[in-house]
C-alpha cells in the first residue's frame, strides 16, 4: 500500500480511503489510485481493508463455544448466526473443549482479526486477561458460563433451580438412592448443578453421604462405564441425575446394556436428540440454548449501537419435560 500511495502521489490514509470506497475522495485522485495499483499489479488484502472501514468496525464476531460438535453448543452457534446475519455480521466460531490454553488461544484469535464482539463459553479460573479488551470498549458477553476476575454480560441457564427441580421430581417419587453423574468439578456450571443436587436431597432429609457423586464424565463413553460401575454396589441406585447432555447419553447406553432402563428412573439435565423416541422417553430439565445465543447475540449489539448500561447477568430459565424415564417408581427389591 505504501508503494501504491508513492506512485501515485498521495497518503496511504488516502489509499486506503479509495480501497474502502470512503467517501470525500476526488474523482481523479481514485483514478491515480486505481492506476499506480494496477502498475504495481496490487492486490488489496480484503480483510485488512476491512479493518480500516469508516465505522471501525470489520463486520465480524468470535463465538467460543463449549465443542460444535454438542448438541447444545449447536444451537448456540445457529442462534448467534441468525442474529449476525441479519444484520450482515459474520461469526468466526471455535470450539474450547474445556481446555484453557484452548480458551486463550482462540480468544487471541478472534482478537488479531479485530472482531467487533465477543460471545465466549470459558473455563478458565479467571478471564482477568480480557480486561484490556473491555477498556478498549471491545463488546464480550458471556454465555452458559458466567466469568470470573472480571466484570461482564453474562447469559446463562438456571442451572441451580434446574438440578433442584429434577432432583425434587425424584424424591417426589420416593427415589432414596438417587445418582449423581456430572461434568468435570471444575466447570461452574457443573459445580451449581451439583450444589442444586445436593441441597434438594437436604430438604428432603437425604443423608447426602449415602448418595452416589460422580464427578469428572465429559464424554458419553465415561458416562457409561460409570454407570455400569454403580450396578456392581450391593445397593445399586434406583433413580440418576445426570447434569450433561453427553452424560445423559452415556447413562442411556449403560442402562439398556445392562436392561435396568425400565425400572431405573432417569432425568437429564438439557435434552438430548431423540429423547421422546426411546422407550421409555427420556425426561429432562431442558435448557434454551436458542434463546441463550439469541439474547448473548442482540447484547453485543446493543452494546456496539451504544448502550453503556451496567454490565447484566441474564437467566434463562428451564423446564421439565416429562417423557417416562423420570417417572419411573422405585423398584421393589428382594
Amino acid at each position: 500500500m505504501r508503494q501504491v500511495a508513492a506512485l501515485a502521489g498521495v497518503g496511504v490514509k488516502t489509499v486506503s480511503r479509495v480501497i474502502n470506497n470512503e467517501p470525500n475522495v476526488s474523482a481523479a485522485t481514485i483514478a491515480k489510485v486505481i492506476a499506480a495499483a494496477r502498475t504495481l499489479d496490487y492486490q488489496p488484502d480484503l480483510h485488512a481493508g476491512n479493518l480500516r472501514r469508516a465505522d471501525g468496525r470489520t463486520r465480524t464476531l468470535g463465538l467460543l463455544v463449549s465443542s460444535v460438535d454438542n448438541p447444545f453448543a449447536g444451537a448456540v452457534h445457529r442462534a448467534v448466526e441468525d442474529v449476525a446475519l441479519e444484520r450482515g455480521v459474520s461469526v468466526f466460531a471455535s470450539s474450547l473443549d474445556d481446555d484453557p490454553d484452548r480458551e486463550q488461544a482462540a480468544v487471541s484469535a478472534f482478537l488479531r482479526r479485530r472482531v467487533d464482539g465477543l460471545i465466549l463459553t470459558t473455563v478458565s479460573e479467571s478471564q482477568a486477561y480480557l480486561a484490556p479488551e473491555l477498556r478498549r470498549g471491545t463488546p464480550v458477553v458471556f454465555v452458559d458460563r458466567e466469568p470470573a476476575g472480571i466484570t461482564s454480560d453474562a447469559v446463562v441457564s438456571d442451572n441451580y433451580d434446574g438440578a433442584a427441580l429434577a432432583t425434587r421430581h425424584l424424591l417426589e417419587r420416593e427415589h432414596r438412592r438417587v445418582a449423581y453423574l456430572g461434568d468435570k468439578a471444575n466447570i461452574r456450571t457443573a459445580r451449581e448443578r451439583r450444589q442444586g443436587f445436593l441441597d434438594e436431597l437436604g430438604r428432603f432429609g437425604v443423608a447426602t453421604r449415602d448418595v452416589p457423586v460422580i464427578e469428572g464424565l465429559h464424554d458419553a463413553e465415561t458416562a457409561r462405564l460409570a454407570t455400569i460401575a454403580l450396578f456392581d454396589s450391593p445397593t445399586p441406585p434406583t433413580a440418576i441425575f445426570s447434569s450433561q447432555n453427553l452424560v445423559t447419553i452415556g447413562v442411556i447406553h449403560a442402562l439398556r446394556e445392562l436392561d435396568r432402563h425400565r425400572d431405573t428412573a432417569l432425568v437429564g439435565f438439557d435434552d438430548v436428540p431423540l429423547a421422546d423416541m426411546l422407550e421409555p422417553g427420556i425426561t429432562v430439565v431442558a435448557q434454551n440454548p436458542q434463546q441463550i445465543g439469541r439474547v448473548a447475540a442482540e447484547r453485543v449489539f446493543a452494546r456496539l449501537d451504544g448502550d453503556a448500561s451496567p454490565a447484566a447477568r441474564t437467566i434463562i430459565p428451564t423446564r421439565l419435560i416429562e417423557r417416562g424415564s423420570g417417572e419411573i417408581p422405585p423398584r421393589q427389591e428382594g
